[in-house]
């Protein structure tokens, strides 16, 4: 495939060649203006709560320019060959570009409207999602925050804006992109760009490659989506330990049901269950807060009771919960939920006690 500049009418090329030659002779100072627009981005977000990973930038090249510059619109019959960009030193955007760079998609948003809020610096005038790639479409590809940001009265730009008309008034406002995606994002679309645009010979292609690169996508959109999981299962479980906090929370039936299914997702029961049996075992050995159930749901707890026990079946959440009480607890446990001993009939107290034994024994052997 040809590139536009190949393809571009001779009678739009005088215009073409005279934009490329002035841009060559500004790029210095374009290249000044670059890495003032990263530094502000830089400063703007040292405000993050979030720190993004890092933030990167980049002038277009030459030839980058003049291939953009050398876009043609379709032409409706009869009509002269027209420049999609007539006027581009002005028409362009993208060529101060600024990156930024996060771990999840979740913090794309918080670093757009961090930016957004600082209009001492910067005028947004656009932010959309680029999508190449949608869930409507049914197709996969990356996901970019995009914001066109203006500079205000910003003397570098100044310099730039003189360098590159000398008779003109410098406003010091500029127009540059500022990209906002995840790390994966921003490794599959480098590659992406590489190959598909950056190719030595555009002949050099294959459908295979566009085949490889729709499964990538999906791909990382799937680990993307299990890394925020993740991230959200992980605050979520740090909060239980905040005394102040969520750690402070009751241990109504509701809440113990919240804080076992996030801890113990694969030890669960039926969506619709009660948990106030939960809730009466816990309350009976003063365990009130969320504090108090993290502190008895650990690994390492669990791990020690089932090997205990040795459980035949790996046991549900009442049956668990009532085990990690009694090691917890022990004699104590059985007497403040079995029945009395002195009933005419004891299968709970027997059953806990019988529980209650091979934990002993189990202790005696590891030297607890």
């Amino acid at each position: 495939m040809s590139s536009h500049w190949e393809r571009l009418d001779e009678s739009l090329r005088p215009s073409v060649t005279a934009s490329v030659a002035a841009y060559e002779r500004a790029l210095p100072e374009l290249k000044r203006v670059t890495s003032e627009m990263e530094s502000l981005v830089r400063d703007v977000m040292e405000d993050a709560q979030d720190k993004p990973l890092f933030v990167t930038s980049r002038t277009k090249t030459v030839e980058s320019f003049r291939e953009k510059a050398s876009r043609m619109v379709v032409p409706e019959p009869g009509a002269a060959p027209a420049l999609q960009f007539p006027d581009p030193l002005r028409n362009l955007t993208d060529m101060v570009g600024v990156r930024v760079i996060t771990t999840l998609p979740g913090e794309n948003a918080n670093v757009a409207n961090l930016i957004k809020r600082r209009r001492n610096i910067f005028d947004c005038r656009g932010d959309r999602e680029k999508d190449i790639g949608s869930i409507e479409s049914g197709t996969y590809g990356y996901s970019s925050r995009h914001l066109i940001l203006r500079s205000i009265q910003n003397a570098v730009v100044r310099s730039y804006q003189e360098a590159l008309d000398p008779e003109a008034k410098a406003s010091g406002s500029y127009f540059f992109e500022c990209q906002i995606r995840t790390i994966f994002a921003h490794a599959w679309s480098e590659i992406e760009h590489d190959i598909r645009f950056k190719a030595q010979d555009p002949r050099a292609w294959s459908p295979y490659f566009d085949r490889q690169f729709t499964a990538t996508a999906a791909m990382l959109e799937t680990v993307e989506s299990a890394f925020s999981e993740l991230h959200e299962r992980y605050e979520t479980v740090t909060s239980y330990w905040d005394a102040e906090g969520e750690g402070g929370e009751s241990l109504t039936p509701n809440r113990i049901k919240a804080v076992w299914q996030t801890l113990l997702p694969h030890v669960d029961r039926k969506a619709d269950d009660d948990w106030g049996w939960a809730a009466e075992l816990v309350h009976a050995h003063g365990l009130t807060q969320t504090i108090d159930l993290a502190a008895l749901l650990q690994p390492d707890i669990i791990s020690h009771v089932r090997k205990a026990l040795d459980h035949r079946y790996s046991p549900g959440p009442d049956r668990l919960l009532d085990d990690l009480l009694l090691w917890q607890f022990g004699q104590s446990h059985i007497d403040l939920t079995a029945e009395e001993a002195s009933a005419e009939q004891t299968p709970r107290r027997d059953s806990l006690q019988r529980r209650h034994q091979q934990m002993q024994r189990y202790r005696t052997s590891m030297g607890f």
